[in-house]
């Protein structure tokens, strides 16, 4: 499938909360399919969680639009020179078109200069998001067990010119 090529991909505030929160639903479905347990944090966090969570001064959650609707979004925990992505997300009818590429990529731009790696945690069994960070220099590290679930972290080395704020993320998290 082709790439959507109008996306605007910018900072989500609390006025996009309700929106952000009913994408990350909409997307973690499939993988609480997967792994057989509708328990998942992504789907139990409340409303009031994720306006907490958004109102964090070193968590940075990005979104991606097509129009006026929220397609996607990435959540970032900046940790003095490690970056954690987590919640990738995006919705079920747009899955396949780049967008996760898209915001993958666009993370960088939104990392404070002192960042020299960044992780991610999928589950085990979740082949496509394991090939698309590995597509995009993530490596496999090591693999943890919580519960019946086990997740496989993987981690990118920044290289220069990578992870340095580009003014426009390091505005937008005031």
């Amino acid at each position: 499938m082709a790439r959507m090529d109008d996306l605007r991909i910018d900072v989500v505030d609390d006025a996009s909360a309700g929106e952000l929160l009913t994408v990350r639903r909409a997307a973690f479905v499939t993988e609480a399919q997967l792994y057989g347990d509708p328990h998942i944090p992504a789907l139990t966090q409340t409303l009031e969680d994720l306006r907490s969570d958004l109102a964090r001064d070193d968590v940075v959650t990005i979104a991606a639009w097509a129009g006026p609707r929220m397609v996607g979004s990435i959540r970032v925990e900046l940790e003095s020179e490690r970056a954690n992505l987590g919640r990738l997300a995006v919705v079920p009818d747009l899955q396949g078109r780049g967008i996760g590429t898209e915001l993958l990529m666009a993370v960088l731009e939104y990392l404070p200069e002192q960042t020299k790696e960044v992780w991610v945690f999928t589950g085990q069994d979740s082949k496509q998001n394991l090939s698309m960070y590995a597509k995009h220099g993530y490596e496999h590290q090591y693999d943890q067990h919580t519960g019946d679930l086990t997740y496989a972290y993987l981690r990118r080395i920044l290289g220069e010119g990578e992870g340095e704020g580009e003014g426009e993320g390091e505005d937008a998290e005031d």
